[in-house]
């Protein structure tokens, strides 16, 4: 139903009905979870933001022409930064990791998966 709308959307030049969210867990280290939301835009990429109720942590991507990964940077309203690559399993979910500049592996996963984490 989503992409029907989308599609009627583009169709009439309203491409912000084309924005899908969902929802995003990173678990960095000793295992602490993030959870928050990625929003992805059609034509301008996307953005997420995730948080532990004390660090919050986001980033944003330029679209994926032709792959199903992006690599994104990523910055924490802690000061620590790093570089995020995902893969899309489905255009709706996929996962991958963030290498934060000291040289922790977070891992990021979005769509429903993240549900469980």
């Amino acid at each position: 139903m989503k992409r029907l709308i989308c599609a009627l959307a583009i169709a009439a030049g309203a491409l912000a009905a084309c924005d899908v969210t969902h929802p995003v867990a990173v678990v960095g280290p000793k295992n602490t979870v993030y959870r928050g939301t990625a929003t992805a835009s059609f034509l301008e990429g996307g953005w997420f933001q995730a948080t532990n109720g004390k660090t919050t942590c986001s980033g944003r991507y330029m679209p994926a022409a032709e792959t199903k990964t992006v690599t994104f940077p990523v910055s924490c309203n802690n000061g620590l930064r790093g570089i995020g690559t995902a893969t899309y399993e489905t255009p709706y979910a996929g996962g991958g990791e963030i290498v934060m500049q000291d040289g922790a592996r977070w891992k990021f996963i979005f769509g429903r998966g993240a549900l469980i984490v």
